[in-house]
Protein backbone atom coordinates (compact mmCIF):
# COMPACT_ATOMS: atom_id res chain seq x y z
CA UNK A 1 0.00 0.00 0.00
CA UNK A 2 1.09 3.59 -0.65
CA UNK A 3 2.13 5.74 2.31
CA UNK A 4 1.64 9.46 3.08
CA UNK A 5 5.34 9.77 3.90
CA UNK A 6 8.37 7.56 4.21
CA UNK A 7 8.85 8.12 7.89
CA UNK A 8 9.07 5.16 10.23
CA UNK A 9 6.32 6.74 12.38
CA UNK A 10 3.83 6.53 9.52
CA UNK A 11 4.95 2.99 8.75
CA UNK A 12 4.17 2.01 12.33
CA UNK A 13 0.85 3.86 12.19
CA UNK A 14 -0.17 2.03 9.02
CA UNK A 15 0.74 -1.31 10.59
CA UNK A 16 -1.56 -0.49 13.45
CA UNK A 17 -4.36 0.72 11.16
CA UNK A 18 -4.03 -2.32 8.90
CA UNK A 19 -4.96 -4.56 11.80
CA UNK A 20 -7.92 -2.56 13.04
CA UNK A 21 -11.41 -4.06 12.30
CA UNK A 22 -12.79 -0.62 11.43
CA UNK A 23 -12.67 0.68 7.82
CA UNK A 24 -10.13 3.57 7.67
CA UNK A 25 -8.68 5.44 4.70
CA UNK A 26 -6.89 8.75 4.02
CA UNK A 27 -6.85 11.26 1.15
CA UNK A 28 -4.72 14.17 0.08
CA UNK A 29 -6.09 17.71 0.05
CA UNK A 30 -7.71 17.07 -3.37
CA UNK A 31 -9.56 14.06 -2.06
CA UNK A 32 -7.43 11.46 -3.87
CA UNK A 33 -7.11 8.28 -1.80
CA UNK A 34 -3.59 7.83 -0.41
CA UNK A 35 -4.15 4.90 1.99
CA UNK A 36 -6.79 2.32 2.99
CA UNK A 37 -6.67 -0.63 5.37
CA UNK A 38 -7.96 -4.14 4.75
CA UNK A 39 -11.22 -3.45 6.63
CA UNK A 40 -11.90 -0.54 4.23
CA UNK A 41 -11.39 -2.77 1.16
CA UNK A 42 -13.67 -5.43 2.68
CA UNK A 43 -16.27 -2.81 3.45
CA UNK A 44 -16.18 -1.42 -0.10
CA UNK A 45 -16.03 -4.86 -1.70
CA UNK A 46 -13.23 -3.65 -3.98
CA UNK A 47 -9.60 -2.56 -4.05
CA UNK A 48 -9.52 1.25 -4.44
CA UNK A 49 -6.92 2.73 -6.81
CA UNK A 50 -4.52 4.89 -4.82
CA UNK A 51 -3.98 8.35 -6.22
CA UNK A 52 -6.91 7.89 -8.64
CA UNK A 53 -10.07 7.10 -6.68
CA UNK A 54 -11.36 10.25 -5.07
CA UNK A 55 -13.32 11.13 -1.96
CA UNK A 56 -14.45 7.64 -0.93
CA UNK A 57 -13.34 4.01 -1.23
CA UNK A 58 -16.88 2.90 -2.10
CA UNK A 59 -18.13 1.89 -5.55
CA UNK A 60 -21.39 3.89 -5.43
CA UNK A 61 -23.07 6.05 -2.84
CA UNK A 62 -26.73 6.73 -1.94
CA UNK A 63 -28.47 8.89 0.59
CA UNK A 64 -30.46 7.17 3.34
CA UNK A 65 -33.69 7.75 1.37
CA UNK A 66 -32.24 5.96 -1.68
CA UNK A 67 -31.16 8.94 -3.82
CA UNK A 68 -27.87 8.76 -5.74
CA UNK A 69 -25.11 10.60 -3.86
CA UNK A 70 -22.24 11.80 -6.11
CA UNK A 71 -18.81 11.18 -4.60
CA UNK A 72 -17.93 14.86 -4.76
CA UNK A 73 -20.91 15.59 -2.49
CA UNK A 74 -20.20 12.91 0.05
CA UNK A 75 -19.29 13.78 3.69
CA UNK A 76 -15.52 13.37 2.94
CA UNK A 77 -15.74 15.89 0.06
CA UNK A 78 -17.61 18.33 2.31
CA UNK A 79 -14.99 17.93 5.07
CA UNK A 80 -12.17 18.77 2.63
CA UNK A 81 -13.95 21.65 0.89
CA UNK A 82 -15.09 23.26 4.14
CA UNK A 83 -12.02 22.20 6.14
CA UNK A 84 -14.07 20.81 9.04
CA UNK A 85 -15.09 17.45 10.49
CA UNK A 86 -18.46 16.17 9.34
CA UNK A 87 -20.55 14.17 11.80
CA UNK A 88 -23.95 12.42 11.96
CA UNK A 89 -24.46 12.18 8.19
CA UNK A 90 -25.06 8.53 7.44
CA UNK A 91 -25.18 7.18 3.89
CA UNK A 92 -25.47 3.91 1.97
CA UNK A 93 -22.62 2.25 0.10
CA UNK A 94 -23.24 -0.08 -2.83
CA UNK A 95 -20.63 -2.72 -3.53
CA UNK A 96 -19.82 -3.89 -7.07
CA UNK A 97 -21.93 -7.04 -6.44
CA UNK A 98 -24.98 -4.86 -5.71
CA UNK A 99 -24.96 -5.29 -1.94
CA UNK A 100 -25.95 -2.13 -0.09
CA UNK A 101 -24.47 -1.32 3.30
CA UNK A 102 -25.67 1.53 5.55
CA UNK A 103 -22.79 3.28 7.27
CA UNK A 104 -21.80 6.29 9.35
CA UNK A 105 -18.63 8.17 8.22
CA UNK A 106 -16.33 10.26 10.40
CA UNK A 107 -14.30 12.42 7.92
CA UNK A 108 -11.75 14.64 9.67
CA UNK A 109 -9.34 17.07 7.96
CA UNK A 110 -5.54 16.67 8.53
CA UNK A 111 -3.16 19.68 8.83
CA UNK A 112 0.62 20.16 8.77
CA UNK A 113 2.67 22.01 11.39
CA UNK A 114 1.72 25.35 9.82
CA UNK A 115 -2.00 24.48 9.94
CA UNK A 116 -2.31 23.98 6.20
CA UNK A 117 -4.81 21.39 4.97
CA UNK A 118 -2.90 18.35 3.68
CA UNK A 119 -5.65 15.74 3.50
CA UNK A 120 -8.20 13.92 5.61
CA UNK A 121 -8.84 10.64 7.39
CA UNK A 122 -12.17 8.82 7.43
CA UNK A 123 -13.59 5.97 9.48
CA UNK A 124 -16.61 4.08 8.18
CA UNK A 125 -18.85 2.32 10.71
CA UNK A 126 -21.02 -0.44 9.25
CA UNK A 127 -24.59 0.11 10.50
CA UNK A 128 -26.04 -3.11 9.07
CA UNK A 129 -26.47 -4.83 12.43
CA UNK A 130 -27.93 -1.69 13.96
CA UNK A 131 -30.35 -1.27 11.04
CA UNK A 132 -31.36 -4.91 11.26
CA UNK A 133 -31.95 -4.51 14.98
CA UNK A 134 -33.95 -1.33 14.40
CA UNK A 135 -35.94 -3.03 11.65
CA UNK A 136 -36.65 -6.01 13.88
CA UNK A 137 -37.63 -3.68 16.70
CA UNK A 138 -39.98 -1.67 14.46
CA UNK A 139 -41.39 -4.88 13.01
CA UNK A 140 -42.01 -6.28 16.47
CA UNK A 141 -43.51 -2.98 17.59
CA UNK A 142 -45.88 -3.02 14.60
CA UNK A 143 -46.92 -6.59 15.39
CA UNK A 144 -47.56 -5.74 19.03
CA UNK A 145 -49.52 -2.61 18.16
CA UNK A 146 -51.65 -4.31 15.52
CA UNK A 147 -52.35 -7.41 17.62
CA UNK A 148 -55.98 -7.92 18.56
CA UNK A 149 -54.81 -9.38 21.87
CA UNK A 150 -53.94 -7.09 24.75
CA UNK A 151 -50.13 -6.95 25.14
CA UNK A 152 -48.87 -5.20 28.27
CA UNK A 153 -45.45 -4.98 29.90
CA UNK A 154 -44.77 -4.20 33.54
CA UNK A 155 -41.76 -3.86 35.81
CA UNK A 156 -41.01 -6.07 38.79
CA UNK A 157 -43.13 -3.84 41.00
CA UNK A 158 -46.17 -4.44 38.80
CA UNK A 159 -46.14 -0.95 37.28
CA UNK A 160 -47.37 -0.85 33.67
CA UNK A 161 -44.63 0.19 31.21
CA UNK A 162 -46.30 -0.34 27.82
CA UNK A 163 -49.86 -0.72 26.57
CA UNK A 164 -50.96 -1.59 23.03
CA UNK A 165 -54.23 -0.78 21.23
CA UNK A 166 -55.48 -4.32 21.92
CA UNK A 167 -55.22 -3.57 25.64
CA UNK A 168 -57.22 -0.38 25.12
CA UNK A 169 -59.95 -2.31 23.29
CA UNK A 170 -60.09 -5.03 25.94
CA UNK A 171 -59.80 -2.98 29.14
CA UNK A 172 -61.04 0.45 28.05
CA UNK A 173 -58.03 2.47 29.27
CA UNK A 174 -55.89 4.50 26.85
CA UNK A 175 -52.12 4.14 27.00
CA UNK A 176 -51.85 7.52 28.73
CA UNK A 177 -54.30 6.37 31.40
CA UNK A 178 -52.62 3.00 31.97
CA UNK A 179 -48.85 3.49 31.70
CA UNK A 180 -47.32 4.30 35.08
CA UNK A 181 -50.18 2.76 37.08
CA UNK A 182 -50.17 -0.54 38.92
CA UNK A 183 -51.45 -3.52 36.98
CA UNK A 184 -53.66 -4.32 39.98
CA UNK A 185 -56.15 -1.79 38.62
CA UNK A 186 -57.18 -4.58 36.23
CA UNK A 187 -57.50 -7.27 38.89
CA UNK A 188 -60.75 -7.81 40.83
CA UNK A 189 -60.44 -7.86 44.60
CA UNK A 190 -61.04 -11.60 44.83
CA UNK A 191 -58.15 -12.26 42.41
CA UNK A 192 -55.53 -9.90 43.88
CA UNK A 193 -53.59 -12.82 45.32
CA UNK A 194 -52.61 -13.81 41.76
CA UNK A 195 -50.23 -10.87 41.22
CA UNK A 196 -47.67 -11.65 44.00
CA UNK A 197 -47.47 -15.26 42.83
CA UNK A 198 -46.97 -14.15 39.23
CA UNK A 199 -44.20 -11.68 40.11
CA UNK A 200 -42.47 -14.28 42.25
CA UNK A 201 -42.32 -16.69 39.33
CA UNK A 202 -41.18 -13.95 36.93
CA UNK A 203 -38.28 -13.01 39.26
CA UNK A 204 -37.21 -16.67 39.07
CA UNK A 205 -37.19 -16.44 35.29
CA UNK A 206 -40.19 -18.72 34.91
CA UNK A 207 -42.81 -18.33 32.21
CA UNK A 208 -46.41 -18.41 33.39
CA UNK A 209 -48.18 -20.71 30.98
CA UNK A 210 -51.60 -19.77 29.65
CA UNK A 211 -54.30 -19.84 32.29
CA UNK A 212 -57.81 -18.48 32.53
CA UNK A 213 -58.87 -15.84 35.01
CA UNK A 214 -61.02 -12.73 35.40
CA UNK A 215 -60.00 -9.11 34.87
CA UNK A 216 -61.79 -5.79 35.36
CA UNK A 217 -62.41 -3.17 32.69
CA UNK A 218 -62.38 0.58 33.13
CA UNK A 219 -66.18 0.64 33.38
CA UNK A 220 -66.05 -1.90 36.22
CA UNK A 221 -67.36 -4.83 34.20
CA UNK A 222 -65.58 -8.18 34.48
CA UNK A 223 -64.20 -10.06 31.50
CA UNK A 224 -62.89 -13.64 31.32
CA UNK A 225 -59.38 -13.71 29.83
CA UNK A 226 -56.58 -16.16 29.14
CA UNK A 227 -53.18 -14.88 30.25
CA UNK A 228 -49.65 -15.80 29.18
CA UNK A 229 -46.85 -14.05 31.09
CA UNK A 230 -43.11 -14.14 30.32
CA UNK A 231 -40.02 -12.52 31.86
CA UNK A 232 -38.47 -9.49 30.14
CA UNK A 233 -34.67 -9.23 30.25
CA UNK A 234 -32.33 -6.33 29.52
CA UNK A 235 -29.24 -6.39 27.27
CA UNK A 236 -27.14 -8.24 29.87
CA UNK A 237 -29.84 -10.82 30.59
CA UNK A 238 -31.10 -9.42 33.89
CA UNK A 239 -34.86 -9.77 34.46
CA UNK A 240 -36.38 -6.30 34.61
CA UNK A 241 -40.09 -7.03 34.21
CA UNK A 242 -42.72 -9.11 32.46
CA UNK A 243 -44.78 -9.10 29.31
CA UNK A 244 -48.39 -10.21 29.45
CA UNK A 245 -50.66 -11.30 26.62
CA UNK A 246 -54.35 -11.20 27.55
CA UNK A 247 -57.01 -12.63 25.27
CA UNK A 248 -60.73 -12.00 25.66
CA UNK A 249 -62.39 -15.42 25.95
CA UNK A 250 -65.94 -14.14 26.50
CA UNK A 251 -67.13 -15.64 23.21
CA UNK A 252 -65.38 -18.92 23.95
CA UNK A 253 -66.96 -19.07 27.40
CA UNK A 254 -70.35 -18.27 25.93
CA UNK A 255 -69.84 -21.00 23.32
CA UNK A 256 -68.89 -23.47 26.05
CA UNK A 257 -72.04 -22.56 27.94
CA UNK A 258 -74.15 -22.94 24.81
CA UNK A 259 -72.53 -26.29 24.05
CA UNK A 260 -73.30 -27.49 27.58
CA UNK A 261 -76.88 -26.32 27.23
CA UNK A 262 -77.08 -27.95 23.81
CA UNK A 263 -75.77 -31.21 25.19
CA UNK A 264 -78.40 -31.07 27.92
CA UNK A 265 -81.02 -30.41 25.29
CA UNK A 266 -79.70 -33.23 23.11
CA UNK A 267 -79.72 -35.53 26.12
CA UNK A 268 -83.30 -34.53 26.87
CA UNK A 269 -84.41 -35.03 23.27
CA UNK A 270 -82.60 -38.37 22.93
CA UNK A 271 -84.26 -39.66 26.09
CA UNK A 272 -87.58 -38.37 24.80
CA UNK A 273 -87.11 -40.11 21.45
CA UNK A 274 -85.93 -43.33 23.08
CA UNK A 275 -89.09 -43.34 25.17
CA UNK A 276 -91.30 -42.73 22.15
CA UNK A 277 -89.52 -45.32 19.99
CA UNK A 278 -89.57 -47.98 22.73
CA UNK A 279 -93.26 -47.39 23.34
CA UNK A 280 -93.86 -47.33 19.59
CA UNK A 281 -92.14 -50.69 19.23
CA UNK A 282 -94.07 -52.16 22.16
CA UNK A 283 -97.48 -51.01 20.99
CA UNK A 284 -96.77 -51.90 17.35
CA UNK A 285 -95.77 -55.40 18.37
CA UNK A 286 -99.12 -55.83 20.13
CA UNK A 287 -100.97 -54.97 16.93
CA UNK A 288 -98.82 -56.76 14.33
CA UNK A 289 -99.91 -60.18 13.11
CA UNK A 290 -96.57 -61.12 11.53
CA UNK A 291 -92.89 -60.19 12.05
CA UNK A 292 -92.79 -58.66 8.56
CA UNK A 293 -95.74 -56.40 9.34
CA UNK A 294 -94.13 -55.41 12.64
CA UNK A 295 -90.82 -54.57 10.95
CA UNK A 296 -92.52 -52.51 8.23
CA UNK A 297 -94.66 -50.47 10.61
CA UNK A 298 -91.79 -49.73 13.00
CA UNK A 299 -89.54 -48.72 10.11
CA UNK A 300 -92.19 -46.38 8.66
CA UNK A 301 -92.85 -44.72 12.01
CA UNK A 302 -89.18 -44.21 12.77
CA UNK A 303 -88.72 -42.75 9.29
CA UNK A 304 -91.55 -40.34 10.06
CA UNK A 305 -89.69 -39.22 13.18
CA UNK A 306 -86.58 -38.83 11.03
CA UNK A 307 -88.41 -36.53 8.61
CA UNK A 308 -89.38 -34.24 11.48
CA UNK A 309 -85.80 -34.26 12.75
CA UNK A 310 -84.51 -33.30 9.31
CA UNK A 311 -86.73 -30.22 9.38
CA UNK A 312 -85.44 -29.27 12.82
CA UNK A 313 -81.80 -29.77 11.87
CA UNK A 314 -82.17 -27.64 8.73
CA UNK A 315 -83.74 -24.94 10.90
CA UNK A 316 -81.03 -25.14 13.60
CA UNK A 317 -83.62 -26.63 15.99
CA UNK A 318 -85.57 -23.40 16.11
CA UNK A 319 -88.66 -25.20 14.82
CA UNK A 320 -90.61 -25.65 11.58
CA UNK A 321 -93.81 -24.31 10.07
CA UNK A 322 -97.01 -26.34 9.82
CA UNK A 323 -96.77 -26.14 6.01
CA UNK A 324 -93.28 -27.67 6.05
CA UNK A 325 -94.24 -30.39 8.51
CA UNK A 326 -97.38 -31.45 6.65
CA UNK A 327 -95.63 -31.60 3.29
CA UNK A 328 -92.69 -33.57 4.73
CA UNK A 329 -94.97 -36.21 6.27
CA UNK A 330 -97.38 -36.46 3.32
CA UNK A 331 -94.81 -36.53 0.51
CA UNK A 332 -93.74 -40.21 0.95
CA UNK A 333 -97.34 -41.29 0.26
CA UNK A 334 -97.73 -39.31 -2.98
CA UNK A 335 -100.76 -37.27 -4.10
CA UNK A 336 -99.80 -34.49 -1.68
CA UNK A 337 -101.32 -32.03 -4.17
CA UNK A 338 -104.73 -33.29 -3.00
CA UNK A 339 -104.04 -31.87 0.46
CA UNK A 340 -105.10 -28.24 0.89
CA UNK A 341 -103.70 -26.18 3.76
CA UNK A 342 -104.95 -22.92 5.21
CA UNK A 343 -104.05 -21.03 8.33
CA UNK A 344 -101.88 -18.25 9.78
CA UNK A 345 -98.09 -18.42 9.50
CA UNK A 346 -96.93 -20.29 12.59
CA UNK A 347 -93.60 -21.83 13.52
CA UNK A 348 -93.95 -24.86 15.75
CA UNK A 349 -91.44 -25.45 18.52
CA UNK A 350 -89.23 -28.59 18.29
CA UNK A 351 -91.42 -30.58 20.67
CA UNK A 352 -94.58 -29.84 18.68
CA UNK A 353 -92.80 -30.61 15.41
CA UNK A 354 -91.90 -34.09 16.59
CA UNK A 355 -95.30 -35.08 18.03
CA UNK A 356 -97.46 -33.43 15.40
CA UNK A 357 -95.17 -35.04 12.86
CA UNK A 358 -96.07 -38.45 14.31
CA UNK A 359 -99.77 -37.53 14.20
CA UNK A 360 -99.62 -36.37 10.56
CA UNK A 361 -97.78 -39.57 9.65
CA UNK A 362 -100.50 -41.74 11.22
CA UNK A 363 -103.23 -39.74 9.47
CA UNK A 364 -101.45 -39.97 6.11
CA UNK A 365 -100.78 -43.69 6.60
CA UNK A 366 -104.45 -44.36 7.33
CA UNK A 367 -105.50 -42.25 4.35
CA UNK A 368 -103.09 -44.11 2.06
CA UNK A 369 -104.56 -47.44 3.20
CA UNK A 370 -108.25 -46.69 3.53
CA UNK A 371 -108.96 -43.05 2.75
CA UNK A 372 -108.53 -40.32 0.17
CA UNK A 373 -104.89 -41.06 -0.63
CA UNK A 374 -105.81 -44.67 -1.50
CA UNK A 375 -108.25 -43.65 -4.25
CA UNK A 376 -108.44 -41.44 -7.30
CA UNK A 377 -111.01 -39.10 -5.78
CA UNK A 378 -111.43 -37.04 -2.67
CA UNK A 379 -109.54 -34.29 -0.89
CA UNK A 380 -107.94 -33.64 2.44
CA UNK A 381 -108.39 -30.23 4.03
CA UNK A 382 -106.05 -29.15 6.85
CA UNK A 383 -107.02 -25.88 8.47
CA UNK A 384 -105.79 -24.21 11.62
CA UNK A 385 -106.51 -21.01 13.45
CA UNK A 386 -105.60 -19.07 16.59
CA UNK A 387 -108.33 -17.63 18.82
CA UNK A 388 -108.38 -15.61 22.02
CA UNK A 389 -109.83 -17.31 25.10
CA UNK A 390 -109.67 -14.89 27.97
CA UNK A 391 -106.01 -14.09 28.63
CA UNK A 392 -104.81 -17.11 26.66
CA UNK A 393 -104.52 -17.80 22.97
CA UNK A 394 -105.84 -21.14 21.77
CA UNK A 395 -104.73 -23.13 18.76
CA UNK A 396 -107.04 -25.39 16.74
CA UNK A 397 -106.19 -27.67 13.83
CA UNK A 398 -108.66 -29.82 11.84
CA UNK A 399 -107.68 -32.60 9.42
CA UNK A 400 -110.77 -33.50 7.36
CA UNK A 401 -111.13 -36.01 4.54
CA UNK A 402 -113.99 -35.64 2.04
CA UNK A 403 -115.35 -37.64 -0.90
CA UNK A 404 -113.01 -40.55 -0.36
CA UNK A 405 -113.77 -44.28 -0.29
CA UNK A 406 -116.42 -45.74 2.00
CA UNK A 407 -114.88 -46.02 5.50
CA UNK A 408 -114.38 -49.66 6.42
CA UNK A 409 -114.49 -51.35 9.81
CA UNK A 410 -110.87 -50.69 10.72
CA UNK A 411 -110.68 -52.34 14.12
CA UNK A 412 -109.92 -51.41 17.67
CA UNK A 413 -106.88 -50.49 19.75
CA UNK A 414 -104.79 -49.07 16.89
CA UNK A 415 -101.48 -47.34 17.60
CA UNK A 416 -102.62 -44.45 15.40
CA UNK A 417 -105.61 -43.94 17.67
CA UNK A 418 -103.37 -43.73 20.72
CA UNK A 419 -101.13 -41.17 18.99
CA UNK A 420 -104.03 -38.98 17.79
CA UNK A 421 -106.17 -39.13 20.92
CA UNK A 422 -103.48 -39.28 23.59
CA UNK A 423 -99.82 -38.85 22.64
CA UNK A 424 -99.84 -35.82 20.33
CA UNK A 425 -102.44 -33.87 22.38
CA UNK A 426 -100.62 -34.64 25.66
CA UNK A 427 -97.32 -33.46 24.17
CA UNK A 428 -98.80 -29.98 23.68
CA UNK A 429 -101.06 -29.96 26.77
CA UNK A 430 -104.14 -30.18 24.58
CA UNK A 431 -106.97 -32.47 23.54
CA UNK A 432 -107.52 -34.57 20.45
CA UNK A 433 -110.84 -35.74 18.99
CA UNK A 434 -110.93 -38.43 16.31
CA UNK A 435 -114.10 -38.97 14.26
CA UNK A 436 -114.98 -40.80 11.10
CA UNK A 437 -118.01 -41.16 8.89
CA UNK A 438 -118.76 -42.51 5.45
CA UNK A 439 -116.71 -39.75 3.83
CA UNK A 440 -113.50 -40.11 5.83
CA UNK A 441 -111.60 -39.28 8.98
CA UNK A 442 -111.71 -35.99 10.87
CA UNK A 443 -109.13 -35.17 13.54
CA UNK A 444 -109.37 -32.06 15.68
CA UNK A 445 -106.51 -30.85 17.89
CA UNK A 446 -106.92 -28.02 20.38
CA UNK A 447 -104.15 -26.71 22.67
CA UNK A 448 -102.72 -23.54 24.22
CA UNK A 449 -100.78 -21.65 21.55
CA UNK A 450 -97.87 -21.24 23.96
CA UNK A 451 -97.36 -25.01 23.95
CA UNK A 452 -96.93 -25.15 20.16
CA UNK A 453 -95.40 -21.88 19.04
CA UNK A 454 -91.59 -21.64 18.86
CA UNK A 455 -90.11 -19.46 21.61
CA UNK A 456 -86.98 -19.21 23.73
CA UNK A 457 -88.62 -20.99 26.66
CA UNK A 458 -90.47 -23.81 24.91
CA UNK A 459 -92.09 -26.35 27.19
CA UNK A 460 -90.59 -29.83 27.23
CA UNK A 461 -92.58 -33.03 27.47
CA UNK A 462 -91.76 -35.55 30.17
CA UNK A 463 -90.76 -38.77 28.32
CA UNK A 464 -92.08 -40.90 31.18
CA UNK A 465 -95.47 -39.20 31.01
CA UNK A 466 -95.65 -39.77 27.26
CA UNK A 467 -94.68 -43.40 27.77
CA UNK A 468 -97.52 -43.78 30.26
CA UNK A 469 -99.95 -42.21 27.80
CA UNK A 470 -98.86 -44.54 24.96
CA UNK A 471 -99.01 -47.55 27.23
CA UNK A 472 -102.39 -46.59 28.71
CA UNK A 473 -105.87 -47.94 27.92
CA UNK A 474 -106.43 -48.74 24.26
CA UNK A 475 -108.68 -46.69 22.04
CA UNK A 476 -110.15 -47.59 18.69
CA UNK A 477 -110.37 -46.65 15.02
CA UNK A 478 -106.97 -46.22 13.27
CA UNK A 479 -104.60 -49.20 12.96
Amino acid sequence: MTDLSNSSTLDLSHQILDNLPVAIYTTDSEGRITYFNRAAADFAGREPELGKDQWCVTHKLFTTDGQVLPHDQCPMAIALRENRPVRNQSAISQRPDGTRVPFLPYPTPLHDDQGRLVGAVNMLFDLTDRHLADEARHHLSAIVESSFDAIVSKDLNGVIKSWNSGAQRLFGYTADEAVGRSVTMLIPDDHLDEEPRILERIRKGERVETYETIRRRKDGSLVPVSLTISPVRNAVGRIIGASKIARDISIAKESEYRIRMLMREVNHRVKNQYSVIISMIRETSKRSSTPAEFERQVRERIMALSLSHDLLVSGDWRGATIFELLLAQAKPFGNEERISMAGPSLTLNPNAVQYLGIAFHELATNSAKYGVLSAAEGTISVQWKVSQAGDLKRFQLIWKERDGPQVQNIGHGGFGTVVLQRVAPAAVSGTGVLEYDSHGVTWTLEAPLSQLEASVDSEHVDPQAIDEVIGGPEFEVLP
